[in-house]
């Protein structure tokens, strides 16, 4: 415990109340009381602060005030622990519920104390999974001098601010990637440039994934890459995986070069990488190795370009899964090799200012999670690295 600081149940310091839904007589797609369901809490602007909504609310029998925190109490969406704070007075639906700080809590520093709650661990199981309120509102949190509070959260806000920050100059350069393939090619679906074009299995070779018995211990915890669609996140290169096959396990299946592009095929369509290692895959991909005409980075960025086109070859009924055949025959426009390479170079480049600024990040967010362990949790004296995030 801190020193000099206050614990007490979150029950408290606050005051816990279910939404509502009104009546469709009620609502309308303008007005100045704004009802929030817990789809909203996806929109892009509302990643903190509950801000747009379609629905408004004409003549609420009651409303939820300024600053309240708003968080799903029933269904699967307790498990992605979203929590919001509402910036002016509002309804919100029945399976929300919103706690009211009381005078000895600021709410910015309540919002980051339900940052370190799991509603996972606080849910009643059943048919419908629903938020334990009373348990929730036992839970013991620290209460310190307002000033402390409003401090806490300067700090904590200085810091999101600059997470916020670096993740949107990566986005600035996937953009950037992405506008110097358009310049440099044009649209790959059009073909506006008029390249020459060929089917995909002509310029290089398609090899599908397959796996080895999951059952057999001795086809794991060996030397040699294991990859699934799971692990990949749409990240240009990847690398060392988080499983490995025995030399056994591999034993029959095909080892992907590096350089290969990868390609989900099922489960999900689409997921791209390029191996940085040889590795082995399950059944749920179809890789290609490039020729002596194709670039492997360019191909990475035409497929993300046209995903869409392939995603719309799956077939299936219990679930979509583009063939080998489809993507063999899968038509590429071919710009001249060093055009091709030219363009790979500038993706490098990017993907090293990408790399500086992952690092950069990660530090931040390290930093974030030992000061929220600190405050919030975990004993920590070491305040001294917050003077670096000038």
């Amino acid at each position: 415990m801190k020193h000099g600081w206050t614990y007490k149940p979150l029950g408290e310091v606050i005051t816990v109340k279910s939404g509502y839904t009104p009546n469709a007589s009620e609502l309308s797609n303008e007005g100045d009381i704004p009802y929030f369901k817990v789809a909203e809490m996806n929109l892009p602007r509302n990643e903190k602060y509950l801000y747009d909504t379609p629905q408004f609310v004409i003549t609420p029998k009651s409303t939820f005030p300024k600053g309240s925190i708003v968080f799903p109490k029933n269904g699967a969406a307790i498990g992605t622990n979203k929590k919001r704070i509402l910036v002016t007075p509002s309804v919100v639906d029945l399976n929300t519920a919103v706690a009211i700080p009381n005078s000895e809590i600021e709410s910015n520093f309540l919002y980051y104390i339900f940052q370190k709650i799991d509603f996972r661990l606080i849910t009643r199981r059943g048919t419908v999974p629903t938020l334990d309120l009373k348990e929730l509102k036992n839970i013991t949190i620290p209460v310190p001098s307002k000033d402390e509070q409003i401090s806490i959260c300067s700090l904590l806000d200085k810091m999101n601010r600059v997470i916020e920050a670096k993740k949107e100059q990566l986005k600035e350069l996937d953009n950037l990637a992405q506008a110097n393939f358009y310049d440099m090619f044009g649209d790959p679906v059009t073909n506006e440039k008029g390249w020459e074009t060929k089917q995909l299995g002509d310029t290089g070779e398609i090899v599908a994934g397959s796996t080895p018995s999951t059952t057999d211990a001795t086809n794991w915890d060996g030397n040699i890459n294991w990859v699934t669609p799971a692990e990949l996140n749409n990240q240009l290169f990847y690398g060392s995986t988080q499983r490995k096959l025995t030399d056994k396990g591999a034993s029959g299946l095909t080892l992907m070069p590096t350089g290969t592009v990868l390609l989900s095929s099922r489960a999900p369509i689409g997921k791209l990488a390029i191996t940085t290692e040889p590795m082995c895959c399950n059944q749920g991909f179809k890789n290609i190795v490039c020729g002596n005409k194709l670039n492997n980075i360019f191909l990475y960025y035409y497929l993300r370009l046209t995903m869409d086109i392939v995603k719309a070859l799956g077939v299936g009924a219990t679930f979509k899964e583009v063939s080998k055949k489809a993507i063999s025959a899968y038509p590429i426009i071919l710009p001249p090799l060093p055009l091709q390479q030219a363009f790979a170079e500038k993706v490098e480049a990017i993907e090293r200012q990408k790399e500086l600024i992952n690092q950069s990040l990660r530090e931040v967010q390290t930093l974030f999670d030992s000061r929220m362990d600190y405050w919030f949790s975990e004993e920590d004296d070491d305040f001294g690295k917050l003077d670096k995030l000038d």
